[in-house]
């Protein structure tokens, strides 16, 4: 008797294969929502106060609930333990007036030579067991005109290219020094700048989490883990103008990162670096679909960073309609200096280009070369294959086609 394999039970199996190769050393699962300490319907005004109140109140291991209407806030601080509820439906907005953001120097909403003038929308400063929750949105307004302005965040963001400066823009999410922080289920969009950073946390799950923002909106990367550990990004769509997901560690070191089952849309790549300063190590990226990406995988330094990226691994990844699908560059922008970078023991397996593109792997010198590991990888026969300064063990077979992705990341 002929045994079928219905295509569901494939799934299930490849989803534990991706668990077995996660580099996050915790058992993630699926969160649970927190139950709701109380529930907020929006007044139409300003609800700044009644939703940070709100969260101060709260019985830690609970949430605040936004249940009904369109909320319009300025900047909000989740304490330890507590978490926001964004309920289906409901929108909660930034505020769009700069002074509301300042840290002290009035530079937010302006341009200048640092970029780091606003606090953001959204904060979790040494927190433990903290997160956003719900189907329903946040929303920057990065696309709305300033309050006494007659400039959005994001063209004050084209103006800061233009003049070669950095636009002080707040994050929509930023979490510092903080332990066991949840994302689930909720979208975001419209960041001004980041999306969403995670600054020296320890234990950070986003599950779900769809992120939103035009392919021109700059710096608007989706997720990123910076001098972080134990992180797991799972089952996420992300389009951005920037990096979809991008690890960094100019702090801290940032290690056992799990990137598991997404689709990454427009946006910059799957990249870590350029600030690897400290290093970025034991991270695995399995069931990622990269459509319509500038560039795929990317492994970026120079000798002004530096950094040592070791152990990382690569697994049933699907690349189509990106203009670079992988890059490894240990000379990114040939910043100078002395710290030169290391690449090395990073393994791509079970990886296609359906659609032709620039693959590029470049080494720092003859002794500082890139070191990869390459096992079942298919390739656009049109693809142009740079390999300069790069030990590669393995060989890309030209022989992908095709216009789907099948099950790699979510469709």
């Amino acid at each position: 008797m002929k045994r079928i394999i219905r295509l569901e039970n494939v799934i299930a199996i490849l989803a534990i294969i991706h668990i077995g190769l996660a580099r996050d050393l915790r058992n993630v699962t699926e969160p649970k929502t927190p139950e709701a300490c109380v529930s907020l319907k929006a007044s139409n005004g300003d609800d700044t106060n009644a939703i940070q109140k709100a969260l101060e109140s709260c019985t830690k291991g609970k949430a605040v609930a936004l249940s009904s209407g369109i909320f319009y806030s300025g900047p909000l601080t989740i304490p330890s333990g507590v978490s926001l509820l964004v309920e289906k439906g409901v929108t909660l907005k930034a505020l769009t007036n700069p002074a509301l953001y300042d840290l002290g120097a009035n530079t937010c909403g302006t341009v200048n030579e640092y970029g780091v003038g606003c606090k953001a929308f959204i904060t979790m400063l040494g927190a433990k067991g903290s997160g956003i929750y719900g189907n329903g949105t946040i929303d920057g307004q990065a696309n709305v005109t300033m309050t006494g302005k007659n400039i959005s965040w994001w063209g004050l963001s084209k103006v800061a290219l233009h003049e070669n400066k950095f636009e002080n823009n707040p994050q929509l999410v930023q979490i510092n020094n903080s332990m066991d922080i949840t994302l689930y289920q909720i979208t975001l969009i419209n960041s001004p700048f980041y999306t969403v950073a995670a600054y020296e946390t320890n234990g950070f799950t986003v599950w779900g989490v769809t992120i939103l923002a035009p392919a021109t909106a700059r710096n608007t990367d989706g997720v990123d883990p910076i001098g972080s550990q134990n992180v797991t990004i799972a089952h996420c769509y992300i389009a951005t103008g920037d990096d979809n997901v991008s690890i960094k560690s100019q702090t801290a070191t940032s290690s056992h990162i799990s990137v598991l089952n997404n689709h990454f849309g427009h946006g910059n790549a799957m990249a870590i670096g350029s600030e690897v300063d400290y290093g970025a190590s034991d991270v695995t990226v399995s069931g990622l679909t990269l459509s319509g990406s500038k560039i795929g995988l990317h492994i970026k330094s120079n000798a002004f960073r530096g950094g040592h990226v070791t152990n990382i691994f690569y697994d049933n990844v699907c690349i189509i309609d990106v203009i670079t699908p992988i890059a490894l560059d240990m000379r990114s922008t040939n910043l100078a200096g002395d710290r030169i970078p290391v690449f090395r023991n990073i393994t791509f397996s079970n990886v296609y280009v359906l659609t032709k593109g620039r693959i590029m792997m470049q080494g720092f010198s003859e002794t500082d070369q890139v070191e990869v590991t390459l096992k079942n990888v298919h390739i656009n026969k049109n693809c142009t294959v740079t390999e300069h300064l790069a030990k590669v063990t393995g060989s890309l077979i030209p022989d992908a086609t095709g216009t789907k992705c099948g099950y790699s990341g979510n469709q």
